[in-house]
């Protein structure tokens, strides 16, 4: 299947100069983690809720701080007219749950989730989860 058949087409967006909390309102809204970026119609980032908590909000932002200032400017991004293994693979081994799907002409045309992949092939989902969560020694518990 192509990534064009299951994709996310109606993206929410914000732009670099929108404050995190708009951010973060909008992601409470769509019940998202991530929103794109964009600087007009081109693609300039990503902000997670991650970004927000951490390099926002841990760094002692407040909810005026711009979103351009906390965001992540590396866009691993995916093409619409990709096969969705190849697609499932990358995302494990690159260890991202959502993706930017961009045209040839590098146009933002969607997001690809997991749960979206999932539908497709749920074996695939899961395995390709495995791969992005690894456990973390400073997350014990027993002490």
């Amino acid at each position: 299947m192509r990534i064009s058949e299951c994709m996310t087409r109606d993206v929410q967006l914000v732009s670099p100069d929108d404050t995190i909390e708009r951010a973060a309102q909008m992601m409470g809204s769509i019940d998202a983690g991530i929103l794109p970026v964009t600087n007009g119609e081109r693609l300039v980032g990503m902000i997670t809720d991650r970004d927000i908590a951490i390099r926002g909000v841990a760094e002692g932002c407040g909810p005026e701080a711009r979103v351009g200032d906390i965001m992540s400017q590396e866009v691993k991004y995916c093409f619409d007219d990709a096969e969705s293994d190849e697609v499932l693979d990358n995302m494990a081994q690159i260890q991202v749950r959502r993706m930017p799907v961009v045209d040839h002409d590098k146009r933002l045309v969607g997001i690809i989730s997991l749960s979206d992949l999932d539908q497709d092939s749920p074996d695939r989902g899961g395995e390709a989860l495995r791969g992005i969560t690894q456990r973390s020694s400073r997350h014990n518990q027993s002490r």
